[in-house]
């Protein structure tokens, strides 16, 4: 992998963890937009064979409210539930007071939303280098943490 200043061509820090937003997981699971479904799909078979990503619990919370009550129509509860024990092998972060004032800095320096600010903080504290979201700003460096888009790149080989 071709790396400048630590960044992969691939828009990551090179050779730290990944943290995904739910915006990634629901596409994975909902096909109504086939390029982001397979984005999605790519990055994430990219992630599970390179055991690079990391999760929280809100997203694991979000994805579950998203796919079982905002779907039209719902994902299967079962299979739902499978994927966030699947995905609950990343180690998710759980929100502490701590995480919260590392969100309020990210809130007030960078003028994130506040639910934004706290995926920051969750993915700093896994050790993440990257955030990969459709969320905020590709490109956007947020306390060293990288912002890819992904539907702006492709994951490594």
């Amino acid at each position: 992998m071709s790396c400048t200043s630590g960044v992969a061509r691939d828009g990551r820090r090179a050779g730290s963890p990944v943290f995904v937003d739910t915006n990634v997981l629901v596409h994975l699971r909902d096909p109504s937009d086939p390029d982001k479904h397979a984005a999605a799909a790519r990055w994430m078979a990219w992630l599970w064979r390179e055991g690079a990503g990391r999760i929280s619990v809100q997203v694991l919370q979000e994805f579950y409210q998203t796919m079982t009550r905002k779907l039209d129509p719902p994902a299967d509860t079962e299979l739902v539930r499978d994927d966030i024990a699947a995905l609950s092998t990343w180690d998710p972060v759980a929100t502490d007071a701590d995480l919260l004032e590392e969100a309020w800095r990210g809130e007030d320096r960078y003028g994130l939303s506040w639910w934004d600010s706290l995926i920051v903080a969750q993915a700093l504290s896994a050790g993440c280098g990257t955030l990969l979201t459709e969320d905020l700003q590709h490109g956007q460096d947020l306390f060293g943490l990288r912002v890819v888009s992904p539907y702006a790149v492709e994951p490594p080989d």
